[in-house]
C-alpha cells in the first residue's frame, strides 16, 4: 500500500456541494462521470491525496442507494497500489472479502475494487491502481 489516495463523501447534490468544498478548502475541482459506477465524481486536490464528492441522478447506482439508507457523509477511503492483483491476491489470503474481485476502471482512470465494509471495522476500502 503506497498512500491515501482519496477519501469519497457521497452527497446528494453535486452543484451545492461543489460550491461548499470550493469554499471551504479553497481549491478548484474536476468532474468526470464514471460509467461503471453510475455516477459524477468531483475532486478536489490535497497535497498527494484527493476529496472525491459522489453524486448520482440513476435510480438504480449504488451511492443513490447509499444515500436513501444513510445521511451525505464519508462513503470510502481509497488506497493507491502498485500492483492491484498483488494486493488482491494478499488480501484475500489475510481472509478478507471483496464487493468485486475483478478490478473496474473507476474515477481518473484507475483500476479498482472494493473490501466488504463488515470485514473492515464498517468502512468502505477502496484499492485502487493508476493504469
Amino acid at each position: 500500500m503506497k498512500k491515501i489516495s482519496h477519501i469519497g463523501i457521497a452527497v446528494n447534490d453535486l452543484q451545492k456541494s461543489c460550491e461548499l468544498f470550493s469554499k471551504l478548502l479553497n481549491k478548484d475541482f474536476h468532474t468526470e462521470f464514471v460509467s461503471s459506477e453510475s455516477v459524477t465524481t468531483a475532486f478536489f486536490k490535497m497535497g498527494e491525496s484527493k476529496i472525491e464528492l459522489i453524486s448520482s441522478d440513476q435510480d438504480d447506482s449504488a451511492i443513490t442507494k447509499y444515500l436513501k439508507k444513510h445521511k451525505e457523509g464519508m462513503h470510502h477511503l481509497a488506497i493507491d497500489v502498485d500492483n492491484i492483483q498483488n494486493e488482491i491476491h494478499r488480501l484475500k489470503k489475510e481472509g478478507f472479502r471483496f464487493l468485486n474481485e475483478t478490478p473496474k476502471i473507476g474515477a481518473d482512470n484507475k483500476l479498482i475494487v472494493f473490501l466488504h465494509p463488515k470485514d473492515t471495522n464498517g468502512v468502505l476500502v477502496e484499492i485502487c491502481q493508476s493504469r
